[in-house]
């Protein structure tokens, strides 16, 4: 008889999913299981008000499929619902569903963790200011496993409405018990030793000339040719490290854009996360360094984390 397909809802979710684990998992998975899984480039359905995303993996040595499901809502009626995430972990064999899951932390999560495992490799050991533009979801998520990787003495934070920032601010320093300042781009692009950019924006955040040698950045939120967070500066100024190649190269906006004005050339993409995890390729070379980490998401990271919750 076959397996009776386990649901998972979000509480679930979140009491199985160890951030520290998973990001030993995911550094893990990009350095010994993506030469052979296969991660087709998404597709994008654009819908009246938004658009669908489909997201498979399958990994032909361990034995695992799956599939996660993404809405992405242009006018949600309130913020956090921007994002409908389901997962499916499959039988490979059969196809039969083993595990279904509400996918939204799984994302905020996964994606954390995967820019802490670029932050490892990529930040100076000495970095001690963390710049999150941002929050939403992903900025939350991002505060949260950050310090997992370094030591920061401070936080900055910003935001589209200052007030909303400030309390933004308030709320994550008492949750994290870590000294977090709302401010403005200016400030926090031009003091932070990392930054994430976790927004909706489809223009630059800050200008790149602002950014000080030795600077860290984690880009996540434009997935789209289109879009990009930070401007063609910052990519010319940067060692620019993708999450795959294909992704990067379909949807990565903050790399298309300059791409296409002439400003840079497909040689200006160093190395892609596999390559930097087993030492095949160099991301930093110096303390001076300004280096780059641009992620459009990746299936893999969800399939390991839906794994971790089918072991668990």
């Amino acid at each position: 008889m076959p397996t009776a397909m386990v649901e998972l809802s979000e509480d679930d979710v979140r009491r199985g999913l160890d951030p520290t684990r998973l990001i030993s998992v995911i550094e893990a998975a990009f350095r010994d299981r993506y030469p052979h899984v296969s991660i087709p480039v998404r597709t994008h359905i654009e819908l009246t008000d938004g658009i669908f995303l489909i997201m498979p993996c399958y990994d032909r040595a361990g034995h695992a499929l799956g599939m996660k499901l993404v809405v992405v809502q242009a006018n949600p009626i309130k913020p956090e619902g921007r994002i409908q995430a389901t997962y499916m972990l499959l039988d490979p064999a059969t196809g039969r569903p083993r595990l279904l899951m509400s996918a939204k932390y799984l994302t905020d999560l996964r994606t954390a963790a995967t820019s802490a495992v670029a932050t490892g490799f990529l930040a100076r050991e000495d970095a001690r200011v963390l710049g999150v533009f941002g929050t939403g979801r992903q900025a939350r998520a991002h505060l949260k496993v950050l310090p997992l990787v370094r030591r920061f003495e401070q936080v900055l934070v910003c935001g589209k409405d200052s007030g909303e920032t400030r309390e933004f601010a308030q709320e994550i320093s008492s949750e994290l018990r870590l000294p977090i300042d709302s401010t403005d781009a200016r400030t926090c692009a031009a003091e932070s030793d990392v930054i994430c950019t976790c927004t909706t924006s489809q223009t630059p955040l800050f200008d790149g000339n602002l950014l000080h040698p030795g600077t860290h950045l984690n880009l996540v939120g434009a997935f789209q040719p289109h879009a990009r967070e930070v401007d063609s500066t910052t990519i010319q100024r940067a060692r620019v490290v993708v999450d795959t190649y294909d992704g990067a190269l379909a949807e990565a906006g903050d790399l298309l854009i300059p791409m296409q004005d002439g400003l840079i050339g497909r040689d200006h993409i160093v190395c892609d996360l596999h390559e930097l995890v087993s030492s095949k390729k160099a991301g930093r070379t110096n303390p001076a360094d300004i280096t780059l980490f641009k992620s459009v998401g990746c299936a893999l990271e969800d399939l390991v984390a839906a794994e971790m919750l089918a072991a668990s």
